[in-house]
């Protein structure tokens, strides 16, 4: 008797002992008693009574990533192209999840394809490929009212992959290789025109500055010459003024005057015509003859 009560006890502290759950991090399990939803757990220790209660669903409530393959889709101009969605997603309520919808990743992997579709229908082909934002920002606002009595937040969505058909593709390909062809055209271009401006500016200012030289070269010449004219007028004015001041005699103005009937000659005439009141100089009639000879 004492045996099967030992028995007993073991078995007890057994069932007590494995009825001790202890709930990690970032998890949250929900319990059923009696077949109906009891309870959610979070972290920390927990009793499950033996025979009564029971662990129905272990939800993680950590952040999840749903990669859904690629979907068929057709844009507004009847393209069909292949696209891929990445759905950031996280568990916010463990009783809706449990309880809202069967199989709730099927669930959402037929909701984002359906969206998907609805929202690229009305999208060109143009208007796909360059709006990535705008259909993750619409996706993601339907996904999350949708799956909010799911207990389910959405977080993000990414369009992975973009895959339009072959022929598509080769013709995007030609445009892109025509535009950069384009744009080196423009730029080449452009360039040799700001190089011809260029060169052009610089032959404008080389003449600017060659015209300058010359007019400053002919200015300094002109000055020099006036300086030249000024100062032997200076000097004939000088000579004058003393020679007044000397008071010459007749004699001494008439030879000076003869000096320069001598250099008018400047021995090439044949002749010099002498005014007749020189002529009456007895002094200097020995010097016309020897000018007269020499010429």
């Amino acid at each position: 008797m004492p045996f099967i009560i030992f028995i007993l006890i073991i078995l007890a502290l057994i069932i007590l002992i494995a009825n001790i759950k202890i709930v990690p991090q970032a998890h949250s399990y929900i319990i059923e008693r009696f077949g109906g939803y009891y309870a959610s757990w979070d972290v920390g220790l927990h009793f499950k009574v033996p025979f009564v209660d029971r662990i129905a669903k272990k939800v993680n409530l950590k952040e999840h990533v749903a990669d859904f393959p690629p979907q068929a889709v057709i844009t507004k101009d009847n393209v069909t192209m292949q696209i891929d969605t990445v759905v950031y997603y996280q568990i916010t309520d463990p009783k809706l999840f449990a309880y809202g919808v069967e199989r709730p990743m099927m669930a959402m992997e037929n909701l984002t394809a359906t969206t998907l579709r609805n929202i690229i229908g009305d999208l060109e082909l143009d208007e796909t490929l360059t709006s990535r934002d705008t259909v993750n920002t619409k996706m993601r606002s339907i996904l999350d009212e949708a799956t909010d009595p799911w207990g389910i937040k959405i977080n993000r969505v990414e369009l992975k992959n973009i895959m339009p058909p072959k022929e598509i593709q080769d013709a995007m390909e030609r445009q892109m290789k025509a535009e950069r062809e384009r744009r080196e055209s423009i730029l080449r271009a452009e360039g040799e025109k700001k190089s011809a401006i260029l060169l052009a500016e610089g032959e404008k200012e080389s003449a600017i500055l060659r015209a300058e030289a010359k007019k400053q070269a002919a200015i300094k010449e002109a000055e020099g010459q006036a300086e030249a004219i000024i100062t032997v007028q200076t000097a004939v004015a000088e000579g004058v003024r003393r020679i007044n001041e000397a008071n010459p005699s007749d004699q001494y103005v008439a030879l000076k005057a003869l000096e320069s009937f001598e250099k008018a000659a400047d021995g090439k005439a044949t002749k010099i015509i002498i005014p007749s009141d020189m002529q009456g100089l007895a002094g200097l009639a020995t010097s016309i003859k020897e000018i007269i000879k020499t010429n």
